[in-house]
């Protein structure tokens, strides 16, 4: 399965989860079960705006483009957060308004049984999206897998608060559930932004994978220093660029195959990588140096 269609399958997902809840929640009079239909919704539209973006991101670069699409994608992540956010403040208005105003919860059987099917599909949805956005390496759908999950831990929330008023006639616990579920979902909103805002500020690639990109570098005695190394990310590619000296006697031809390994090794284990390497001929005083 690639990217695409792994959003497709959360737009199908979010869509039926939304009438379900919508429609469960107005029966019941349930403020947590209409706080999930709020956030399942929010989740359609971040789903609908990952999948558009996806199919964006994986267009070719072109003149008005040249690095390609890929900031489509952390774009998508970033409005995906806000959009979390919104969801979080309906929830909260409309908890509040419950805990003023309490009301008794019907139909808890019924809540039950859908807060279980929404927990269910959520999880096997989610735990799909993950293992396609790791693979594709796309922050749009790891963000609609992350929407998902947050789902997964707020529907069995709402399943436990509905659990407990079966049993205790406890109305107070709807609203405070829904407080707790707009918790986990600001949580979720600031990690998400916190994410898509690096990448769009071209944040460095992480550290794990400029010490491979080093260790790969230093293997080559041809290569007497680098620097001015420099990275990003942009959606599922990286950039990379830097400076190596070698000898200044080497031929042109061998310098130029001596780059082509070293592009080979780092995108062996970063594939999706676009390398640039600047050759600098080592002066006489640096050689004398290395040598000694």
């Amino acid at each position: 399965m690639n990217k695409q269609n792994g959003a497709l399958i959360s737009i199908i997902s979010n869509t039926s989860l939304v009438i379900f809840k919508i429609t469960s929640g107005l029966v019941m009079g349930s403020v947590s079960v209409l706080s999930e239909a709020i956030h399942s919704g929010i989740d359609l539209i971040a789903s609908l705006v990952a999948y558009f973006s996806i199919r964006k991101s994986i267009e070719p670069a072109d003149s008005e483009h040249p690095y390609g699409h890929g900031k489509f994608e952390n774009i998508s992540g970033f409005f995906e957060a806000i959009l979390i956010f919104v969801a979080a403040g309906m929830i909260l208005i409309e908890a509040f308004k419950k805990l003023l105003h309490p009301a008794s919860v019907e139909k808890l059987d019924w809540g039950i049984a859908v807060m279980l099917i929404s927990t269910v599909i959520n999880a096997i949805v989610s735990i799909k999206l993950f293992s396609v956005a790791k693979k594709e390496n796309s922050i749009a759908l790891e963000a609609d897998a992350m929407h998902l999950s947050v789902d997964v831990f707020t529907s069995l929330g709402v399943l436990v608060g509905l659990i407990i008023i079966r049993f205790t006639g406890l109305n107070i616990i709807d609203p405070v559930i829904a407080v707790l579920v707009a918790g986990m979902i600001l949580k979720a909103s600031w990690d998400l932004t916190r994410k898509s805002l690096d990448d769009l500020a071209d944040k460095s690639l992480p550290e794990s994978e400029l010490a491979l990109i080093k260790t790969i570098i230093a293997k080559y005695p041809q290569i007497k220093g680098f620097h001015k190394l420099r990275s990003r990310k942009s959606g599922n590619r990286r950039e990379l660029d830097f400076h190596i000296k070698i000898d200044k006697s080497t031929l042109l031809e061998n310098a130029h195959n001596l780059c082509d390994l070293v592009e080979a090794d780092i995108k062996k284990l970063l594939p999706n990588i676009n390398i640039l390497i600047h050759v600098e001929p080592m002066r006489i005083k640096e050689a004398e140096n290395a040598i000694r």
